[in-house]
């Protein structure tokens, strides 16, 4: 059975510790789903956000394997039920007259942001669940979707877990 966890996990800030980490998923053949990494409130220590998926023992191992490293400083994991999760998502969308009308509806019902756009281009702005994201992107599929860039996903453990 395949499950999915998301990894919150505090290291060093400092050049090679992204390195170090993602060889570790590469020496164990452990997938990496989504990896977001950025500086915390404490600009000593980044936050790695994992998202990977694969059988329980699997998912216990990566946890186990994270927690040999010398420069992570914590790991907090959790399933997607105990978490709050965002990605933010660009899309650059072809469209014309017979289709714009289309493009912005969708945006509207998907709570998505037209952030650019010249004659023939828009670039679109999303912020929602992966899920969610994901479904922004087939929705938009019939449409000559140009370019797309995603952070991956980042995750708060809910309050009232803490």
């Amino acid at each position: 059975m395949n499950l999915k966890k998301i990894y919150s996990v505090l290291v060093e800030n400092r050049s090679g510790v992204l390195s170090k980490v993602s060889g570790l998923f590469a020496r164990r053949s452990f997938n990496i789903d989504s990896l977001a990494v950025g500086e915390t409130e404490n600009p000593d220590i980044s936050c790695m956000t994992i998202v990977s998926s694969g059988d329980p023992r699997t998912l216990e191992q990566i946890e186990k394997q994270l927690n040999k490293k010398l420069d992570v400083i914590k790991i907090k994991t959790f399933d997607e039920s105990m978490s709050i999760s965002r990605e933010l998502m660009l899309v650059k969308v072809k469209y014309n007259r017979s289709n714009r009308r289309e493009i912005m509806e969708t945006c509207e019902a998907m709570k998505a942001e037209i952030v650019d756009m010249s004659k023939n281009l828009m670039i679109i702005q999303i912020c929602d669940t992966p899920e969610r994201t994901e479904l922004f992107v087939k929705l938009l599929s019939g449409i000559s979707i140009v370019e797309l860039a995603r952070t991956g996903t980042l995750a708060l453990q809910k309050c009232i877990y803490q």
